[in-house]
């Protein structure tokens, strides 16, 4: 493997030492990156592996010494794609992405969490990697790794399939926030429609990193902080995303600590 940093994430598999993390907590925004690497009780920050393009990443260590890389993704599934492929190719093999959502079922409130067991996949990026009729399902072991870790924590959460849409306004079918308050015929009222489909959440990454994570043979799991009630209202509710995200990340960080080792089939090298 070539020792030059990867074009877009900016490092190389040998900065990250020995013995290398295999596993990544992924983020969209780059705060929430910083924010884990630099001011979470329980993670100690080794190195800043790089800023380029606000994709931060950083390499740490949990409280028993393993190391772990944060990283970011950036917000939709193209640029998380190209972070995915280029993560693996620095020796990951299992994500969990924490991210933040809107609620699409009725019994999920504002401030909870969601941990995606699926996803709906209506992303164009999906389509490059796998065709349609792929199934975007997170790794059973991760996936129950994250529930025991929120049944620890004792924080609120919901185990259900993910919205896994390309856009934040149309897509998740917001009129009243957005610049265009008209929709095509197919996105009006697919909000009802999904929450008859038993649809926990909306986000924006989910279905195209579990669609990678099957091809590309790794382990992905996803959580995200419910920062908008859509039952109820298009409007983030900022007062409860600092607690949403932190206990998200508790959660994240917990099932890293105390998950069980990478399956063999996850463990072949990078060509």
């Amino acid at each position: 493997m070539s020792s030059e940093p990867l074009y877009h994430i900016g490092f190389s598999r040998q900065d990250l030492g020995e013995p290398a993390p295999l596993m990544a907590l992924l983020c969209g925004d780059p705060e929430r990156s910083r924010q884990i690497a630099e001011q979470t009780p329980g993670v100690t920050l080794l190195k800043t592996l790089s800023q380029q393009r606000g994709l931060n990443s950083y390499l740490v260590s949990l409280a028993d010494g393993r190391p772990l890389l944060i990283s970011t993704s950036g917000m939709g599934a193209p640029s998380l794609s190209i972070v995915v492929n280029e993560l693996y190719q620095v020796g990951i093999r299992q994500i969990i992405r924490v991210g933040t959502c809107g609620a699409i079922a009725d019994n999920i409130a504002t401030g909870s969490l969601v941990i995606s067991r699926a996803a709906l996949c209506r992303q164009g990026a999906a389509e490059d990697i796998a065709p349609l009729e792929y199934p975007a399902a997170a790794d059973p072991f991760l996936t129950v790794a994250l529930v025991e870790a929120a049944r620890a924590l004792h924080v609120p959460w919901h185990l259900g399939i993910t919205a896994s849409v390309d856009t934040f306004y149309e897509g998740q079918e917001r009129t009243l926030s957005s610049a265009n308050p008209h929709l095509l015929r197919r996105l009006q009222g697919i909000t009802e429609e999904y929450r008859q489909l038993n649809i926990a959440n909306y986000e924006m990454e989910a279905a195209t990193l579990f669609k990678m994570a099957g091809v590309y043979n790794f382990a992905a799991a996803c959580i995200c902080a419910v920062l908008a009630d859509r039952s109820q209202s298009e409007i983030v509710e900022r007062e409860k995303k600092e607690q949403a995200v932190r206990e998200a990340i508790q959660v994240a960080l917990h099932a890293a600590l105390h998950s069980n080792k990478l399956p063999e089939s996850h463990r072949s090298k990078p060509e």
